[in-house]
C-alpha cells in the first residue's frame, strides 16, 4: 500500500525532528517536505506530491499557519490539513474548523497520539478536541471569559490603550474601562499590566502582533 506523503510545517527544530521521527517510524507515512515557514506552504502543495499537511500556527518569521491553511484549502480543497500547536489560543479551534481544516492536535495536551490523529484523518474523520487545554489567568479559568472579554484581553496583550481598544472594538472608553475592571475582579489581579502579563503567559490569547 502506498504511503501517505506528509509535509511538515513547523518552525521549531526539535518539534519538527520529533514529528519526522514519529512519522518515519510508521510504515504508513512518508515525510516529503519539512518547512520552517508557512509563507510558501501552498506553493509546495500545488507542486504535487503531498497528500497531507501538518501545520503549526505561529512561525518565527511571522507567517501564520492558519492563513496558509486557508490558501491551501482554497487552491486544493481535497488536501488534508492537520493543525498542530502547543498554544491554547482560544480562537484557533473555531477558526481552523471554519477554514475546513480536517483535524486539530495539541502537542502536549491531546489524549490521542499524532499517529492516531493522522490515521483517523486519512480515514476520513475530522478529529478535534472538545476544547482548548485548561489554562488560568490569575484565579480565572479559560472557559470563564466571554468573547468580548477575550477581545479585550487580546488587545491588552498587544499593549493597546483604552482609547485604542475602544477604536478597535467600537466601544466607548468608559465601556472599555468597565470591561478591564471586570477582568481584574474576575482574575484577582491588581492592574492592567499584571493582567496583560498573566494573559500572555497563559497563552489564552495571542495578540495580532504575533
Amino acid at each position: 500500500m502506498a504511503k501517505t506523503r506528509v509535509m511538515i510545517v513547523e518552525d521549531q527544530r526539535l518539534a519538527s525532528k520529533y514529528l519526522e521521527l514519529v512519522l518515519g517510524s510508521s510504515e504508513r507515512y512518508e515525510v516529503v517536505h519539512s518547512l520552517q515557514s508557512a509563507a510558501f506552504a501552498d506553493t509546495y502543495v500545488l507542486r504535487g506530491g503531498v497528500d497531507l499537511v501538518l501545520m503549526d500556527v505561529l512561525m518565527a518569521d511571522g507567517s501564520d499557519g492558519l492563513e496558509a491553511a486557508r490558501r491551501i484549502k482554497r487552491a486544493a480543497p481535497q488536501m488534508k490539513v492537520v493543525v498542530v500547536t502547543s498554544i491554547p489560543e482560544s480562537s484557533w479551534l473555531g477558526r481552523a474548523h471554519d477554514l475546513g481544516v480536517e483535524s486539530f492536535w495539541y502537542k502536549e495536551a491531546s489524549e490521542e497520539s499524532i499517529l492516531e490523529v493522522l490515521d483517523r484523518t486519512v480515514a476520513g474523520e475530522c478529529v478535534y478536541p472538545s476544547s482548548a487545554p485548561t489554562t488560568y489567568v490569575g484565579h480565572a479559568k479559560n472557559d470563564e471569559f466571554t468573547e468580548r472579554e477575550l477581545e479585550v484581553l487580546r488587545a491588552l496583550v498587544e499593549g493597546l490603550s483604552n482609547a485604542e481598544i475602544g477604536q478597535r472594538l467600537f466601544l466607548s472608553v468608559s465601556t472599555v474601562k468597565t470591561h478591564v475592571q471586570h477582568l481584574l475582579d474576575k482574575t484577582g489581579l491588581e492592574n492592567r499590566t499584571q493582567l496583560a502579563v498573566a494573559t500572555r503567559a497563559s497563552g489564552l490569547v495571542v495578540g495580532c502582533d504575533r
